[in-house]
């Protein structure tokens, strides 16, 4: 090989190294989802199209329904495309959301949109309760799994102080308020649901409700639900620092 071909080749060997480190770290670091968009594609949109579009001089009742609901849909669709990650949550949205819209279309009674709406945190409340018993239990996928804790730290120090047994205590307190998150969101979703969804399907009033409903169930649902997770996940890292003696910044995954 010439000088200036072995030359070449040691210039383009740290391009090539970096170039692939940078696509193994796109692989690693998916895009993250905005929370801006998440708000405005799934709750304000949708809001505004049903209770200011649903008149027969603007879009009409059936196509005021179809395009507010196509805004979510299409969003979760993008969002996986673009992440790459599959998220049974997503997935459970998008199904709501195709039973909204199922359920309205067909102008079928709005207590099955009630019933729909506790169905689906109350069937992922009992799930979490159910998986308790198994291999997999659902608390490691909502709060102490590696993508937010050094579980392996965390695993390591256990057994140093033989530890284990109360902290699958703990984990089992969580799993409780976990669970408990989920049923209050049920209660709060089917009370809101039969409360503002008085009109029948296929009215500009029955879509004025439901955009109510969709922007009320943020801050009336969400957000209790929210509170209740995060005391399951301050108190599982009290219980770790205690069983551990590791601080929050040595078990917190900065990554």
């Amino acid at each position: 090989m010439t000088d200036s071909a072995t030359d070449k080749a040691v210039k383009e060997a740290p391009s090539t190294s970096a170039d692939a480190q940078t696509s193994n770290t796109a692989k690693e670091n998916p895009k993250k989802e905005s929370l801006f968009f998440n708000i405005l594609l799934n709750i304000v949109i949708p809001t505004l199209i049903l209770t200011k579009l649903s008149g027969d001089e603007y879009l009409g009742t059936r196509n005021a329904l179809v395009v507010a609901l196509a805004f979510p849909l299409f969003y979760g669709i993008k969002d996986f495309v673009v992440r790459r990650q599959y998220n049974a949550f997503s997935i459970l949205g998008t199904i709501s959301i195709l039973l909204t819209g199922g359920i309205s279309l067909m102008e079928l009674d709005p207590k099955y949109i009630a019933i729909k709406e506790a169905a689906i945190p109350g069937l992922i409340g009992l799930a979490t309760l159910i998986s308790m018993k198994t291999r997999f239990p659902l608390v490691r996928t909502f709060l102490y799994n590696d993508k937010v804790l050094k579980t392996d730290l965390i695993s390591e120090r256990l057994t140093q102080h033989d530890k284990h047994a109360q902290f699958d205590r703990a984990l089992s307190n969580a799993t409780y308020l976990v669970a408990g998150s989920f049923f209050l969101s049920s209660f709060l979703n089917y009370v809101l649901a039969k409360w503002l969804l008085q009109s029948p399907p296929g009215t500009a009033e029955f879509n004025a409700e439901l955009g109510k409903m969709t922007a009320m169930s943020f801050p009336v649902i969400a957000l209790p639900a929210t509170v209740i997770m995060m005391i399951a996940l301050l108190y599982l890292f009290r219980r770790i620092r205690q069983l551990t003696e590791l601080e929050f910044e040595d078990v917190i995954n900065a990554h």
